[in-house]
């Protein structure tokens, strides 16, 4: 970010992805709403977009490329993003992405470090987008799963945002790569507290617990898992079910907003977001340190 002492200021981010299903218009929308969230998560809101397109030319089409550049332009225009220029690569391996810049009043910036003690979590789109993808990888997905996951990865998370503010949201992150685990503990770690998930209450994609069930687990999840209990910040309470540990870690691509909100406002906060047609719920709440335990410790109430 930078600002010149309070009012508007620019965020910026990038991002860049790998393809997760073969239609190449569908892998463009996907890492545009990726690319986008970032922007979104800081309380922003996307303006302007560079394309980032690393394309093996010697194995593919051009037309491969045109359809994922038309994917990918889909979307931000309905975020209202101009697309205004970008940059290409030859590669071996494809991988799309955006540079994005936005804008947020300085006032109203959202952090991982401004949660609070007595807060609730609002997670506003279902996990297991990686367990997902690599059941669709090795061609155990059945289609209406994939288009679960699908549907869920092109949704903007514009109009969770905005019903995030309406609700007092005070400390936000979107859920990608880290999995629900990592990135709660940097909101946690950043701020100075620690969290119950409960379990049971996590949306979860069609088919998601099946498969991770049956070990269909992607190697970034397993690490996220293993990162965690690395160092001591995770937790169990109850008879842990593994498959849904590994679903709180499971590495999400384009994945929802996680909103700390009072208490007070969480059901109708989870309301609007269901009326809007998101799969949210309230998946745990805040509290202050344990002494005995490290700071950012998450208990999986199960």
């Amino acid at each position: 970010m930078r600002t010149t002492g309070g009012g508007p200021a620019a965020v910026m981010t990038v991002d860049v992805i790998t393809p997760l299903v073969d239609d190449p218009a569908t892998f463009g929308a996907i890492a545009a709403c990726n690319s986008l969230s970032d922007v979104y998560a800081m309380g922003g809101a996307p303006r302007f977009a560079l394309n980032l397109v690393f394309f093996p030319d010697d194995q593919l089409p051009l037309s491969v490329l045109q359809d994922i550049l038309r994917g990918g332009q889909r979307v931000c225009e309905a975020a209202g993003v101009a697309i205004v220029g970008g940059h290409s690569v030859r590669d071996a391996e494809l991988k799309f992405g955006l540079s994005v810049t936005g804008e947020v009043d300085e006032g109203a910036m959202l952090s991982n470090n401004r949660a609070r003690a007595g807060q609730v979590l609002v997670l506003t789109k279902p996990l297991g987008t990686g367990v997902i993808t690599t059941a669709f990888k090795r061609g155990l997905a059945r289609p209406g799963e994939l288009d679960a996951a699908v549907a869920s990865m092109t949704t903007l998370n514009r109009q969770a945002l905005a019903h995030g503010r309406e609700h007092g949201v005070t400390a936000c992150t979107d859920v990608t790569g880290f999995g629900l685990l990592g990135h709660l503990r940097n909101i946690l770690v950043n701020s100075r507290l620690r969290a119950v998930i409960e379990v049971a209450a996590l949306p979860l994609l069609p088919g998601a617990r099946a498969h991770a069930e049956a070990g269909c687990v992607p190697g970034g999840s397993r690490k996220n898992l293993e990162f965690i209990e690395s160092k001591g910040a995770l937790q169990r309470r109850g008879a842990e079910q593994r498959a849904l540990t590994l679903l709180a870690a499971d590495a999400q691509t384009s994945g929802g907003l996680l909103l700390c909100v009072p208490s007070s406002r969480a059901p109708a906060l989870v309301a609007d977001l269901r009326a809007s047609g998101h799969d949210a719920a309230q998946v745990g709440a805040l509290a202050t340190p344990d002494p005995q335990a490290p700071v950012g410790t998450i208990t999986l109430d199960f």
